[in-house]
């Protein structure tokens, strides 16, 4: 009989690195074209029409790596591939926030051979850890160097699940050298089964779960879940009797002990009375919860963060892995802060309600109210996040719902791209939407162009157009002594018609111009991806912040 031929080098090495990824457990494989990279492009499509892993396909590289972060924040192990050259570089800021909010990613990149670099060879560059000390890293030239590949991919496995443990898990990074010819000559025919371990969750290494430590009662404290403090922090709460100032994004926002309006608060004269803190996760919206942690006058327990900059950039008394606590601690401290909490949501309330037109507080609310249990909410940086922070009352325990943000390093790169990514790694039939603003949407819009045979999830965008940068106005550039240069600078007015920007890339688009309006479409989801924008008023935005802040 004869032997099937012997495919070229490239499609070997590039067939071996698809098994390795496949073998580490990676599900979701998304792919941005070139030419260095299509052995990667051929062997990641024979792996599809194998049913090993799904491949999506993206024109622009920060869209693929974005989209492929998107699948790994709710738990679908993913890659992204792209070629040589600048393609790699447009990784970086999925890279980055992949490493500094401790998710998950493998990036594998395209690269001439080694024996050019250094010289004028098209699309070359020095790719060698490109990312810093962001992903782990590895340079492949041939079979030998897969031992390598493979012990970098199994830090992914030791992790357990799309979040990386504190001290390992960055993002890794294959970057693989290929000669001509870059296309198959023999067909793949696999002889090896894959890892039986990347389809049986059962035999896959647990995570470890550290004893927890014992936490004295006493001191008037509060625990602050900042982002993915994950439920731990909830129940530290409940279990002591204690406040929980918990962000939108936190996974601790639930429950009977978390607080609507805790920022304000923290202004007032309950937040000066604070005496120890209990920080988890990583906090980054408030500067009232900032300067609280900064205080000298206050004990701050920090349980242990993730990502790849996990040490607290405030001082800490005592860091632990888990905490709990010997009993209950005397309600009246929690009392107080539930009726305060409760007289400023009234005064809020009949605040925005005096207000004409909707505003981006009422807009954050009512995408939070429409998100049903098991449903996810991806929130976008700057203003609606922080929107949210303040009108989203908490969720019932055990509804399983995901309220999720690129807070790694808060910024407003990808967030469509993550939202996509996010919605397609989640069963088909639940709900997804996302809250974002105009410029951050205009940042990513090419997220929108999706090929006619690519996967689509249901996903409403909810985009506040105020027609610029609200956020800086209520920062001190926003001072009226900045006016005459403030939008030049900051407010940026762009004037784009989003609805002909969505109908560019046949997205649907409604755009609504009152709250009624609002709750009808978010309640109407036409099905696949669609815009809902509603207009807001921006030149009201820092009057209406300074009289939201006097609330205490």
């Amino acid at each position: 009989m004869t032997p099937p031929p012997r495919a070229n080098p490239s499609t070997l090495l590039a067939r071996s690195v698809l098994d390795d990824l496949v073998a580490a457990g990676i599900t979701e494989v998304v792919l941005a074209p070139g030419s260095r990279n299509a052995p990667l492009a051929f062997a990641a499509w024979d792996a599809a029409r194998d049913g090993r892993i799904r491949l999506h396909t993206r024109l622009d590289e920060r869209t693929a790596g974005f989209l492929a972060l998107g699948m790994a924040k709710v738990g679908a192990p993913a890659a992204v591939m792209c070629t040589s050259g600048t393609a790699v570089a447009n990784l970086h800021p999925a890279v980055l926030e992949a490493a500094h909010a401790g998710v998950s990613l493998v990036v594998v990149t395209a690269d001439r051979p080694a024996s050019v670099r250094g010289t004028g060879a098209s699309q070359t560059t020095d790719q060698v850890r490109i990312f810093g000390e962001a992903a782990s890293f590895v340079d492949l030239a041939g079979p030998d160097d897969l031992d390598a590949a493979r012990e970098a991919l199994g830090e992914l496995r030791s992790a357990a699940g799309p979040r990386a443990s504190r001290h390992g898990g960055r993002p890794v990074h294959l970057n693989v050298q290929f000669t001509p010819p870059l296309v198959p000559d023999a067909p793949w025919h696999r002889t090896a089964p894959d890892d039986p371990s990347s389809a049986d969750a059962s035999t896959r290494p647990k995570p470890d779960r550290p004893d927890p430590e014992t936490l004295p009662l006493g001191p008037r404290t509060v625990v602050v879940a900042g982002d993915d403090a994950g439920p731990p922090a909830r129940v530290l709460a409940e279990n002591a009797d204690w406040p929980l100032l918990a962000e939108p994004s936190s996974g601790s926002r639930n429950g009977t002990h978390a607080l609507r309006c805790y920022r304000l608060l923290l202004d007032g004269e309950l937040g000066g009375r604070i005496e120890r803190v209990v920080v988890a996760g990583h906090p980054t919206l408030s500067r009232p919860v900032t300067r609280l942690l900064e205080r000298e006058d206050v004990e701050v327990v920090s349980v242990q963060a993730r990502g790849w900059w996990a040490e607290r950039p405030f001082p800490v008394d005592r860091e632990v892995a888990a905490l709990i606590t010997p009993g209950k601690d005397d309600p009246a401290w929690l009392e107080e802060w539930r009726a305060a909490d409760a007289r400023v949501s009234r005064d809020l309330d009949r605040l925005l309600a005096e207000q004409p037109g909707p505003t981006p507080y009422d807009v954050a609310r009512a995408v939070s109210a429409a998100v049903p249990p098991s449903g996810l909410l991806l929130i976008g940086a700057s203003s609606p996040i922080r929107d949210l922070d303040l009108m989203a009352r908490p969720y019932t325990v055990g509804e399983r719902r995901r309220i999720v943000a690129n807070r790694g390093l808060a910024g407003i790169d990808g967030t469509i791209s993550t939202a996509i990514g996010a919605a397609l790694a989640r069963p088909h039939g639940e709900r997804n939407l996302v809250l974002m603003g105009d410029v951050t949407f205009l940042h990513d819009a090419n997220a929108l162009v999706i090929g006619p045979d690519e996967a689509r999830p249901d996903l409403t965008i909810v985009v506040v157009n105020d027609d610029g940068g609200s956020i800086f106005a209520m920062l001190e550039q926003g001072d009226d002594r900045f006016a005459d240069r403030y939008d030049k600078l900051f407010g940026t007015p762009h004037g784009v018609d989003v609805a002909s920007l969505c109908a560019a890339t046949r997205t649907p688009h409604w755009k609504v111009g009152s709250l009624p309006e609002l709750e009808q479409a978010l309640a109407s989801p036409n099905g696949g991806i669609e815009v809902v924008e509603v207009a807001c008023r921006r030149d009201n935005r820092r009057a209406l912040d300074e009289r939201i802040r006097a609330l205490r």
